[in-house]
């Protein structure tokens, strides 16, 4: 009994991240459904951005403070500078092409196309060295197989147009569907996600070796959120010229931007 039970602790431990990062997708997949309804309401993707990274970054702040005090490095100036680069790479100018994206095209289009980051993040890293393929190994072998059915499956859930599969029950949220005959818009979104993608991955790869020199991943993910928040406020007020979009109610933007959070 004592044997079975430690076997199955085995396995659990094995296999929660692979869980964890099932649950994560799953997670990501809602979060677009519910900005989706949020932008349809009213509420500008631009604003959703700076409060959502506002809120993370006040949540995140006392846990990097108190948890990392020994293991966090001091922050020079050249440092600095690499996290605000990091920053608009990765929250303000990812997350608004993201979002705005998301405004003009459809959750299940940007999910897909999404879904291309971690093969772009492969390619760009072999292309520049930072990662090495031996085709002689099945690790090597695994990794471009495993890009190619990658890019496959996005590029069939994009172009694919099958029968229309209708809901068996009420749906919890209510999300305008788009006219199909606003081509233009659905172009625009579409070269929005596809930068946003190739940033998003460029990104991954300098987040790795800024990680090498500043081994503090709360400290690394406040310090991004609070400036990435800092960056697209700018952004906002220079784009979004309406007063009254940085007033949100008890309703579907204040959930959106609180359940974002944790993403």
């Amino acid at each position: 009994m004592e044997q079975k039970r430690f076997s199955v602790l085995l396995v659990y431990r094995e296999f929660m991240p692979h869980l964890l990062m099932i649950f994560a997708q799953v997670g990501y997949a809602i979060v677009n459904f519910i900005c989706e309804a949020s932008f349809n309401h009213g509420m500008s993707p631009y604003v959703y951005v700076t409060y959502r990274h506002v809120v993370a970054g006040v949540v995140l702040l006392p846990f990097a403070y108190f948890l990392e005090r020994k293991v966090r490095p001091k922050l020079t100036f050249a440092l600095f500078v690499e996290i605000f680069v990091l920053s608009l790479l990765g929250v303000s100018l990812v997350l608004n092409l993201y979002f705005a994206s998301l405004k003009y095209t459809s959750p299940t289009f940007v999910v897909a196309m999404v879904n291309t980051v971690s093969s772009l993040t492969f390619i760009i890293a072999v292309a520049f060295r930072y990662e090495v393929v031996d085709l002689r190994k099945p690790r090597g072998i695994a990794k471009v197989l495993g890009t190619l059915i990658s890019l496959a499956g996005v590029m069939t859930m994009t172009l694919y147009k099958g029968p229309i599969i209708k809901s068996l029950w009420h749906p919890l949220i209510h999300i305008q569907g788009k006219k199909a005959a606003i081509n233009e818009s659905w172009l625009k979104g579409s070269l929005l996600t596809v930068t946003c993608c190739v940033i998003w991955s460029i990104w991954y790869i300098m987040q790795a070796a800024t990680l090498k020199r500043y081994p503090a991943q709360l400290s690394l993910t406040t310090w991004m959120c609070l400036l990435g928040a800092a960056q697209s406020a700018v952004f906002t007020v220079v784009a979004e010229h309406n007063s009254s979009a940085w007033t949100i109610g008890l309703n579907i933007d204040l959930w959106s931007t609180i359940y974002g959070v944790k993403y």
